[in-house]
């Protein structure tokens, strides 16, 4: 399982200590070190099902600087994961990776039902 957090978030903080809580194994990842590349953002909005926006940190500093409430309707899909590619900032966090399983954020109840 990988973890890719943001280690002064305090979301990313909650969720590893509930990770840690339910004895989960992961593989940590630095999300600005280490920024999701466009293949895997590809990947992983496949597999998660989830819309392309959900994987955008629509909280974030950088998110609001961009103006991207107004831009990303009008990019296309392939559009916006290259834009998510450009900088961790941008992706929302945490993130899980299970084989099939992607989670974007934390909800606790989520994760419950989907890492037990």
């Amino acid at each position: 399982m990988l973890f890719i957090y943001y280690p002064k978030c305090s979301t990313c903080q909650k969720a590893k200590k509930w990770l840690d809580a339910q004895e989960i194994s992961y593989t940590e990842r630095h999300i600005v070190e280490e920024n999701p590349t466009y293949e895997e953002l590809k990947k992983w909005q496949a597999r998660s099902g989830l819309p392309i926006k959900k994987f955008f940190n629509t909280s974030g500093m950088l998110y609001k600087e961009m103006q991207l409430k107004d831009k990303l309707p009008q990019m296309s899909e392939d559009e916006q994961l290259k834009l998510l590619a450009t900088n961790g900032m941008l992706v929302k966090r945490p993130v899980i990776v299970d084989g099939d399983t992607v989670l974007t954020g934390f909800r606790e109840k989520e994760w419950e039902e989907k890492l037990r």
